[in-house]
C-alpha cells in the first residue's frame, strides 16, 4: 500500500520540479539577454565611472578628503569622488579610543583591478612596513601612515585615471569593514 501511495507522489514532485526548472531558466536566459543588451549598449555610452555605485549621484566631486576612522572597524565616510589627473589631499582621523595595539587604523588607496581580500591578508603579517604588503606596494596609489587614537596624517596623491579605487584599512583584520570607494572622473 505505501509503495501505491510513493509512486504517484514521487511523479508529481517530479513533474513540479521539471515545471519550475523550465520557468527558471527562460527567466534566467532572458535576463542574460537584457544584461547581455544593457551592457553593450551601455559601452556604447559615454557612462561615467562608478555610475553603478549607488548613492554616488549625490556625492560631490572635492580635492580634499576628511575621513576619520572608529573603533567600530569603520570609516565615516565610504564613497568620494575626485577629477582623475587633480591633486587631492586626504586628512584622516583615528576618533577611537581603543590603544593603538589593538586597535590602529590608516587609509591604503589602491590600484583599479586590485584584489582586495589577497592584498588585506598578506597585510596581515607585515607589521614591520604598518601592514602594507612588501610584495604589493605596487598596487598601492597612497597610504597614510597606521594611526592610533587620537592620531592624525595627512598625505596628497593624484589619482591618474579614470576609474573606482578602493580603499582600505590594512590593519590585521579592519580590511572586511573599513573600506570604501573613490571615483576618479574625467
Amino acid at each position: 500500500m505505501k509503495r501505491l501511495f510513493f509512486v504517484p507522489a514521487a511523479a508529481a514532485l517530479l513533474f513540479l520540479a521539471s515545471c519550475g526548472g523550465n520557468g527558471s531558466n527562460e527567466n534566467n536566459n532572458t535576463t542574460s539577454a537584457d544584461t547581455t543588451s544593457t551592457s553593450s549598449s551601455s559601452a556604447t555610452t559615454d557612462e561615467k565611472p562608478g555610475a553603478d555605485i549607488p548613492g554616488i549621484d549625490t556625492v560631490a566631486v572635492s580635492d580634499h578628503i576628511k575621513l576619520d576612522g572608529m573603533d567600530d572597524m569603520k570609516y565615516d565616510r565610504t564613497l568620494f569622488k575626485v577629477k582623475a589627473g587633480q591633486k587631492v589631499t586626504l586628512d584622516f582621523k583615528n576618533i577611537g579610543k581603543q590603544p593603538a595595539a589593538a586597535m590602529s587604523h590608516n587609509v591604503v588607496i589602491l590600484r583599479p583591478g586590485t584584489d582586495v581580500q589577497a592584498f588585506g591578508e598578506a597585510a596581515i603579517p607585515a607589521a614591520k612596513t604598518e601592514h602594507i604588503p612588501p610584495s604589493m606596494t605596487d598596487d598601492v596609489i597612497a597610504h597614510t601612515k597606521l594611526l592610533g587614537p587620537g592620531q592624525t596624517d595627512q598625505i596628497t596623491f593624484t589619482l591618474p585615471d579614470p576609474g573606482v579605487y578602493d580603499f582600505i584599512c590594512t590593519f590585521p583584520g579592519h580590511f572586511g569593514t573599513m573600506r570604501g570607494k573613490i571615483v576618479a572622473e574625467p
